[in-house]
């Protein structure tokens, strides 16, 4: 009989040979076809990182998930595997869901949440979330041992596991969901089989979300990050405008203890699409982060071209001088650049300026200088769909993407920094722009879908001029 894992490989060996290359992107990684969501158990082992997701090979939506797989010598040139996890035992029959992976010895481990239904599929009350490990010597085939932690009484969402070690143990949260309270609640293990419950380790207060999805603990400059993505929060002005948000709380926290923090949830990406960010140290010990470059009820409308879903860039983080984390590319992803090109003037006065043509992989660098610029906007343009932008009225920096025709249009900013001086990095690839904001501020990352002849990059300015002390671009190789 045919297991689910070769049903897989089958279907999409024919499927991609079948996908619409016109938004699959050039330096991102996205599945071979069909559907992606959350990254899953990134990690280093035995000379790769490797980058696992949440998938559905069979179609271009979201349904019984199972664990793509791709690896990578250097975060951006990434080769794919077969698929890790299918849904396929008693555990994880209707799902094999989001989770981590570390390495233990010779060994590399996932710890992934098993999703079953004991009954109709049309109630939570018939749901159960496990915490479930499989391992594997070779970083490829993977030996199952199914649950090792128990869904909690009373409880129906419980998933998301992200282990690390620390001392001579081995910890675990796990996003839980206590009526309509969002919970991350904490495990200690020795062997990664039997655990220990250690109890609530942070829960919402102030509405701060029904269901914490996706969480992970972490140490950075001394501090300790809590990173999850919360569901249910309301929006508040320019705070929270996607329907799910991601973002952390910073404070304190040993072993035996409560996470101490201050409470002040801040988001780490503020475009139209990102979301379950999972973070996961380098070889030289820096912490990198990879999120879904997407969010839930989004149109996507590569689902017409045979895929679904991508990942973002990786992220180097670290800790601000103001207690805040920055988020900026991680080093690798210079190793993509080929031929740079200098914009072909720093001065505009109320008008436009041609940079580039079919740009659909390039690294763009503008510095603008905001004390000699008195235009009520200024910036840069993607065709007539995308354009990223001071608002000098509202001092805000502005993301601004029109693909009416797909039910996609509205806008996403920033409060401009203080610095006299703005210096973006903006990531284009074939459907999708990351904006980087001096050196790890901030960072603003969305979908984007040019038809055929509307890739061309134009600088402007609106009502007065705007002054650039840097500008350019380089082409980016696969």
């Amino acid at each position: 009989m045919t297991s689910l894992l070769e049903q897989a490989e089958q279907t999409l060996e024919k499927a991609q040979s079948g996908i619409n290359p016109r938004w699959y992107p050039r330096y991102h990684l996205a599945a071979r076809a069909g559907w992606m969501n959350d990254p899953n158990g990134l990690v280093w082992f035995d000379g790769w990182y490797h980058a696992f997701y949440q998938h559905h090979p069979y179609s271009i939506k979201w349904g019984p998930m199972h664990w793509g797989h791709a690896r990578s010598k250097d975060l951006v040139h990434w080769e794919h595997l077969p698929v890790a996890l299918a849904p396929e035992g008693p555990a994880d029959k209707d799902g094999c869901f989001s989770g981590s992976a570390v390495v233990d010895g010779d060994t590399l481990a996932l710890i992934y949440t098993g999703h079953k239904f004991h009954g109709s599929v049309d109630t939570d009350d018939n749901l159960y979330q496990v915490q479930c490990l499989a391992t594997s010597r070779d970083g490829i085939h993977f030996e199952r041992h199914g649950m090792v932690i128990d869904t909690p009484p009373g409880l129906h969402h419980f998933r998301d596991p992200k282990v690390w070690r620390e001392g001579e143990y081995w910890y675990m949260v796990v996003g839980s969901r206590v009526e309509n309270t969002g919970q991350v609640r904490l495990y200690r293990s020795t062997d990664l089989r039997e655990w220990h419950d250690e109890g609530i380790l942070a829960e919402a207060e102030d509405d701060m979300g029904y269901m914490w999805e996706c969480p992970d603990f972490f140490t950075l400059g001394g501090k300790r990050v809590l990173m999850f993505s919360p569901q249910g929060l309301a929006a508040e002005g320019y705070k929270n405008r996607n329907l799910f948000q991601s973002g952390y709380l910073l404070g304190e926290w040993q072993s035996g203890q409560p996470f101490s923090h201050d409470g002040q949830f801040i988001e780490m990406d503020n475009g139209h699409d990102f979301y379950a960010p999972q973070s996961f140290l380098s070889p030289d010990g820096r912490r990198i982060v990879i999120g879904w470059l997407d969010m839930w009820e989004s149109p996507l409308p590569e689902q017409q071209d045979g895929w679904a879903g991508m990942l973002s860039l990786p992220r180097e983080l670290s800790l601000g001088d103001n207690n805040c984390v920055l988020i900026k590319p991680a080093a690798e992803v210079t190793a993509l650049r080929g031929n740079y090109y200098p914009a072909p003037a720093h001065n505009l006065n109320n008008q436009k300026i041609f940079v580039a043509s079919d740009a659909d992989a390039v690294e763009v660098l503008l510095t603008w200088e905001r004390n000699a610029s008195t235009a009520e906007q200024y910036g840069i343009a993607l065709g007539e769909g995308l354009s990223i932008y001071v608002d000098n009225q509202a001092q805000r920096l502005v993301v601004d993407r029109r693909y009416p025709e797909f039910s996609l249009e509205g806008t996403r900013s920033i409060a401009l920094p203080a610095d006299s001086t703005l210096s973006l990095r903006i990531f284009i690839d074939r459907s999708s722009v990351e904006v980087f904001v001096n050196e790890g501020e901030a960072c603003l990352s969305s979908r984007i879908y040019p038809q055929p002849g509307q890739r061309d990059l134009i600088l402007f300015a609106n009502h007065g001029t705007a002054t650039l002390k840097d500008a350019g671009y380089w082409s980016l190789n696969k």
